[in-house]
């Protein structure tokens, strides 16, 4: 498999996670409290995992050590989202799950900022 279509399959696979995710996070702000939540949690750590899959096969194998070390980052923010996961199923009933959730965004946000910025610092 040649890297330029790995690397469009691990796209592919981290947007429809995310996509999972933020669904399946927004949904109990929308919906009756009283409403079944089991098959969320499955579905939002089914997402969490289907981006640490996606990071996972899109690992940097370029020259550059900043830019594998970036990649690695944003491979630590999918296993934020997997603990974010865990969390809803061993703490149920709180909001645990949130504060990991919002710590793999933010490390996600700047891993993929600083990742754009080396790259188009690297092509000049």
């Amino acid at each position: 498999m040649t890297p330029n279509k790995r690397t469009n399959i691990a796209n592919i696979l981290v947007i429809v996670g995310l996509i999972m995710m933020i669904v399946m996070a927004v949904t109990p702000l929308l919906v009756n409290h009283q409403f079944n939540m089991e098959w969320m949690r499955w579905i939002f750590i089914a997402g969490a995992l289907i981006v640490l899959v996606g990071r996972l096969i899109d690992i940097y194998r370029g020259p550059s050590l900043r830019l594998k070390r970036l990649h690695v980052i944003l491979v630590f923010s999918a296993l934020l989202y997997c603990a974010s996961g865990s969390m809803m199923f061993i703490f149920q009933g709180t909001n645990n799950w949130i504060a990991f959730l919002l710590a793999g965004v933010v490390v996600q946000l700047y891993a993929s900022w600083m990742i754009d910025r080396e790259q188009s610092k690297n092509k000049q």
